[in-house]
C-alpha cells in the first residue's frame, strides 16, 4: 500500500515537472514570435553534450547549418533559454555596436568557490572593466618584444629536441610535444620558472596542466550555461589540487623576487607592478599609462588568477593551433614547401629570428589564419543580455539574463563564407579575399572590447614554434593519423581526440 502511494506520488510529481517545462519554462521563444529548436524535457537541446557525445563546438556548428537562414534562433539549455546568433550583422551588434549589453560572458564565476576563475576571462561589470584597463599594457608590442627572447629559447629547445626523432624516424604524437613547448614559454613568461617541460615530459607543470582543460561533460555545459547550478551546489570548475599548486607557485615566486630584487621582463614583473602600484609601467614610446588608480591595487590572489588564466588559455590553444597547422601541413608539401621558402629566405636576410622578421613573415600568417578558421580553439561564444535590447532588422526583443551563443566553428566552415570549407587554403587570407567578406564571420580570437587580450602573444609563440621547426625539418603525416580528425569531447578546447602523429625527417 504504502509503496503504491509512493509510486503513484511519484508519477505525479513527474507530470507536474513535465507538464512545468513544456509548458511553461519552454514555452520562452514561442510565445515571443522567435524561431526555437524543440527542446526536450528536462534537459532542453544539449543532450549530446550532458552525454558526453559531441564536442559543444560540433554541437552548436550542427545547429547553426540547420538553422543558421532565421539569423538568431532559440535553444534551451536545462532550464535556460538560449539565443543562438548566426548572421555577421547580429554577431556585430552584440560583439560591439550593443557591447554596453552584452558586455558579460554569463559563465561560471565564483571566486569564494575557484579562487582562480578570478580573472579576465570570466569576471564580468565593471570588475572587468576595471582590470581590462590595468591589463591592457602588459600587451602592447613593446613588451612582446622584451619577452622574445624567452620564445625564442624555447623554440631552439623544441627544434634541439626533435633532432633525435628526425634521425630515426619513428611517428611522434606532436600535441603533446608542442603542448611542452608552450609550457615551457609560458610558464617562463607568466610565472618566470624554467619548467624544462621539453625535456620532462612528465612533470609536474604539464601533470597540472594536462588537468586543466580535461572535465567531464556535464560540468563543462554547467560551467557554460547554468553557472547558477555550480553556485546551489558550490562545484568548482577547478581541481583543489590545481588551485593550490599555481596560487603557492606564484606567491613563491613573487615572493622569492622581491626578497632579492630580481627584476625580469616577464608577465610576473608586471603583475608585481599591478599589486604594489596599481598600474604597469608604459613602454618607452607610450606614456599614456593612467595611473590615477593606484588604490586599486592586485591582491596576490587577483594577480594569481590573472596569471594562471594566461597560462592555461596560452599553452592549450597554441599547442593546439601548431598541432592542426602541422597536421594540414603535412599533408599539402607544396604548402609546406612554399612557407618554407619564406622563413629560409627571411632567415637568410635578416640573419637571425627577431621580433620583427617573424612578424614579417606574410605567408606565415596566412596558414596560421587559415589553421585558426578551420580549427578555431574556443569554437563558441559565449554572451549574456545585461540589459533588455532589440536586436535591429529582427523581431526579436532579448530579455535581460539571457544567454547568447555565437557558433564559431559554423561560421568558420559555412561553404556560403567560405567555398569548399574542408579544403585547407591560406590564400582565403589574401587581403583581396579578406576585404569581400564581412569581418565578423572570422573571429578566432573574439571580437569587439571583450575579445582576446593574448591574442599578440598567442601569434608569437606559434610563429616561433612554427618557424623552429619549419626551419630544420620536413614534416610527413603517419598512418596511424585519421583524416579527418575527430575532435575530443572531453575538451572545451578544440583538440584531436586520437592524437596527430607525424614523421619528422631531417633537411
Amino acid at each position: 500500500m504504502v509503496l503504491a502511494i509512493l509510486i503513484g506520488g511519484s508519477i505525479i510529481a513527474l507530470g507536474i515537472v513535465y507538464i512545468y517545462y513544456k509548458y511553461v519554462i519552454f514555452n520562452f521563444w514561442s510565445k515571443r514570435g522567435v524561431f526555437y529548436v524543440e527542446p526536450v524535457v528536462p534537459i532542453g537541446n544539449v543532450t549530446p553534450l550532458v552525454t558526453g557525445k559531441t564536442q559543444v563546438g560540433v554541437h552548436f556548428q550542427d545547429a547553426y547549418m540547420k538553422y543558421k537562414d532565421h539569423r538568431a534562433f532559440g535553444m534551451y539549455i536545462f532550464y535556460k533559454p538560449n539565443l543562438v546568433i548566426t548572421d555577421p550583422d547580429l554577431i556585430r551588434t552584440v560583439l560591439t555596436k550593443e557591447f554596453n549589453s552584452f558586455h558579460d560572458r554569463g559563465m561560471f564565476c565564483n571566486e569564494k568557490i575557484d579562487p582562480l576563475i578570478n580573472n579576465l576571462f570570466f569576471i564580468s561589470g565593471k570588475k572587468w572593466r576595471n582590470m581590462r584597463v590595468k591589463m591592457t599594457p602588459t600587451f602592447t608590442s613593446g613588451k612582446m618584444k622584451q619577452m622574445f627572447f624567452i620564445l625564442k629559447e624555447c623554440g631552439e629547445k623544441l627544434a634541439k629536441h626533435l633532432e633525435s626523432k628526425a634521425q630515426i624516424k619513428e611517428p611522434i604524437e606532436v600535441k603533446d610535444t608542442f603542448a611542452r613547448y608552450t609550457t615551457d614559454v609560458i610558464m617562463s613568461a607568466a610565472f618566470g620558472i624554467k619548467s624544462n617541460c621539453i625535456e620532462e615530459p612528465n612533470n609536474e607543470y604539464r601533470i597540472q596542466g594536462n588537468k586543466i582543460f580535461y572535465i567531464n561533460s556535464i560540468k563543462i555545459v554547467l560551467t557554460l550555461f547554468a553557472p547558477q547550478i555550480m553556485d546551489f551546489f558550490s562545484i568548482s570548475l577547478m581541481a583543489p589540487s590545481i588551485t593550490k599548486f599555481y596560487i603557492n607557485m606564484f606567491r613563491e615566486t613573487v615572493e622569492y623576487r622581491q626578497t632579492n630584487n630580481i627584476v625580469r621582463h616577464d608577465f610576473v614583473n608586471l603583475f608585481i607592478q599591478l599589486m604594489e602600484r596599481g598600474y604597469v609601467d608604459p613602454d618607452d614610446d607610450d606614456k599614456t599609462t593612467d595611473k590615477s588608480s593606484t588604490i586599486n591595487k592586485f591582491t596576490m590572489t587577483e594577480a594569481a588568477a590573472q596569471s594562471f588564466i594566461f597560462f592555461a588559455a596560452g599553452f592549450e590553444t597554441s599547442a593546439t593551433t601548431m598541432t592542426f597547422a602541422m597536421y594540414e601541413l603535412s599533408q599539402h608539401q607544396d604548402i609546406q614547401d612554399k612557407l618554407r621558402k619564406e622563413i629560409d629566405e627571411m632567415l637568410a636576410k635578416h640573419g637571425d629570428l627577431t621580433y620583427d622578421v617573424v612578424n614579417n613573415m606574410s605567408y606565415l600568417h596566412k596558414v596560421i589564419s587559415e589553421t585558426l578558421r578551420k580549427y578555431p580553439p574556443l569554437p563558441i561564444l559565449n554572451r549574456i543580455c545585461t540589459k533588455e535590447t532589440d536586436l535591429p532588422t529582427t523581431n526579436i526583443r532579448v530579455p535581460k539574463g539571457t544567454s547568447i551563443t555565437i557558433p564559431l566553428l559554423g561560421l568558420h566552415r559555412d561553404p556560403s563564407i567560405y567555398p569548399n570549407p574542408d579544403k585547407f587554403d591560406p590564400e582565403r587570407f589574401n587581403a583581396n579575399e579578406v576585404e569581400k567578406r564581412h569581418p565578423y564571420a572570422y573571429m578566432p580570437f573574439g571580437e569587439g572590447p571583450r575579445n582576446c587580450i593574448g591574442l599578440r602573444f598567442g601569434y608569437l609563440q606559434t610563429k616561433v614554434g612554427l618557424v623552429s621547426i619549419l626551419s630544420k625539418y620536413k614534416f610527413e603525416l603517419h598512418s596511424r593519423t585519421p583524416i579527418p580528425l575527430t575532435f575530443s569531447e572531453r575538451s572545451v578546447i578544440i583538440t584531436a581526440k586520437s592524437g596527430v602523429y607525424l614523421i619528422i625527417k631531417p633537411r
